[in-house]
């Protein structure tokens, strides 16, 4: 993987390189393997881009301390790759970049799916004590208590290789960028702007979700005009992990028929999205 500079993402490529580009955001405190079960599927339609938040999945340290940070330091690394048009789903920090991409940058959008998410993440204060916590133990407690915000109990318990790998992902973590993180979601309000979001929405959330479960869910619903809500039963927060079969099946059909086309000023027409034709660097093949 070459270098990432400081105003760019940790990225990686999947699927034919002439097909229309779908974004796949992560959650705080995960990698791009998040999505690993829905890559196969994906790219038989589109060009899968994954990206990692600073600092995690061995990303360069570099932290991003707004949610329009991310985004824009997102479209920094599209442009240098060519990408001028995409769809997008983000699964929690990850959605909420792609909310602040639908609002900041509404041309680039071809669709959006937001996943666990929120127009606003509980309380600034909450995520600033998460903050203080890192500062003062480390990210052990987090670590340790990820999978109980994450999965539900059944799940957990059910599965502990991919328990540990929560685990392991979030000791992983950069902690500076990890703090950081916590502040750009204690910042993050955009309830106000929702009307403002005009391309197809998805709002996908785990029936479980005990971090931002279905009302918050269905408030992004209520606020964006062109949106659906998809309850996913039996799953709790890292929905694509828990339910990854129902989460596919549900970003397929919605970025198949709900791809909005990028209008062209100079024609006064529609033309179809077309994929990124820029090679991209290489990246690391996923655990098994």
């Amino acid at each position: 993987m070459s270098e990432t500079p400081p105003n760019t993402l940790q990225y990686r490529f999947d699927g034919p390189e002439d097909a229309p580009v779908l974004i796949l955001g992560p959650s705080l405190g995960t990698t791009w393997h998040m999505w690993d079960r829905q890559v196969p599927e994906l790219t038989r339609q589109w060009r899968v881009f994954r990206f990692d938040l600073p600092g995690h999945g061995g990303a360069p340290a570099h932290p991003a301390d707004s949610v329009a940070e991310l985004a824009e330091r997102l479209l920094a690394t599209l442009e240098g790759l060519g990408v001028q048009r995409f769809g997008y789903a983000g699964c929690a920090l990850g959605g909420a970049v792609g909310i602040e991409l639908a609002l900041r940058h509404p041309e680039r959008l071809a669709s959006l799916a937001l996943i666990a998410a929120s127009p606003r993440f509980g309380s600034a204060d909450e995520f600033r004590r998460r903050g203080v916590i890192v500062r003062t133990n480390g990210l052990d407690p987090m670590a340790r208590s990820a999978p109980e915000r994450w999965f539900t109990g059944g799940f957990a318990a059910a599965q502990p290789a991919i328990t540990e790998w929560a685990v392991q992902m979030v000791r992983t973590t950069d902690p500076g960028c990890y703090i950081a993180a916590c502040e750009a979601l204690a910042s993050f309000d955009v309830r106000a702007g929702l009307g403002s979001v005009g391309v197809p929405t998805l709002v996908l959330v785990g029936s479980e979700d005990q971090v931002t479960g279905p009302a918050e869910a269905r408030n992004l619903v209520a606020g964006i005009p062109d949106a659906r809500l998809a309850v996913v039963p039996g799953a709790s927060h890292l929905v694509p992990v828990e339910q990854p079969a129902a989460v596919t099946d549900l970003l397929v059909r919605h970025f198949s028929t709900a791809w909005q086309p990028a209008y062209d000023s100079s024609t006064g027409q529609v033309a179809l999205p077309t994929g990124a034709v820029a090679r991209p660097t290489s990246a690391p093949v996923p655990a098994a």
